[in-house]
């Protein structure tokens, strides 16, 4: 990897380097179906997501679901995303930024609300595991926030300074849990969010994974 003193970028996974926003859409539908709910379209997704995803489910039912439904749900979910995660790849370009980040100095790391078990043979098989100086997934229950994850994560690496760190991500939650632990934040418009409910998080939102490593260079400089 690169020099641990230089900028540091803190990945985000899904709907950023992993591109499945078909198979969420479709694990999201999959989990309103058994409440009975009207399926929503990608578009309507990214207007109305937020985290933690109850609060998410409660913009489209008009009510928070009971702790029976959530299990529910959250069950549905995580079975549909698993079978059909397979036919997701990863973004366009992905492989080719995290080896030039690499050579141009700067060290890397990856941070996902996914299982921590699933996502990191999920990463070694792209290929890509040798890039990131740590690969975290979550450990505890899900449809949490990740500012408490994002703690451990940062604090765990060797040499990183936070000021210097710019956490790449498509959801608000990703610069909130930035300005947890002192790191900056780039949001990308490609994964979970539309790109006015990110501007109204007030950091640099970008169009692509490129745009975004550009600015993630400003940023830390």
């Amino acid at each position: 990897m690169g020099k641990h003193n230089a900028a540091h970028i803190v990945w985000d996974w899904n709907g950023t380097l992993f591109h499945d926003n078909a198979a969420v859409i479709g694990a999201t539908n999959a989990a309103f179906a058994e409440l009975g709910l009207e399926p929503i379209t990608l578009e309507q997704y990214r207007e109305l997501y937020c985290v933690p995803v109850p609060k998410f489910y409660e913009r489209l039912m008009g009510r928070l679901p009971t702790d029976a439904e959530w299990e529910v749900m959250d069950a549905t979910f995580h079975r549909y995303y698993t079978e059909h995660r397979i036919g997701c790849g990863l973004t366009d370009g992905v492989p080719g930024l995290l080896a030039e980040w690499a050579s141009a100095g700067g060290s890397q790391s990856l941070l996902s609300l996914a299982r921590h078990d699933e996502l990191v043979p999920l990463v070694r098989d792209f290929g890509i595991e040798p890039h990131f100086i740590r690969v975290d997934g979550r450990t505890g229950p899900s449809g949490g926030r990740k500012a408490e994850h994002m703690v451990r994560h940062v604090g765990a690496l060797t040499g990183v300074e936070p000021a210097r760190t710019v956490v790449i991500g498509d959801a608000a939650d990703d610069a909130i849990a930035a300005r947890h632990v002192g790191a900056l934040a780039v949001l990308y418009t490609g994964g979970s969010h539309s790109r006015a409910s990110l501007e109204a998080v007030g950091v640099p939102v970008v169009d692509s994974l490129e745009e975004a490593v550009v600015e993630a260079e400003r940023l830390a400089a």
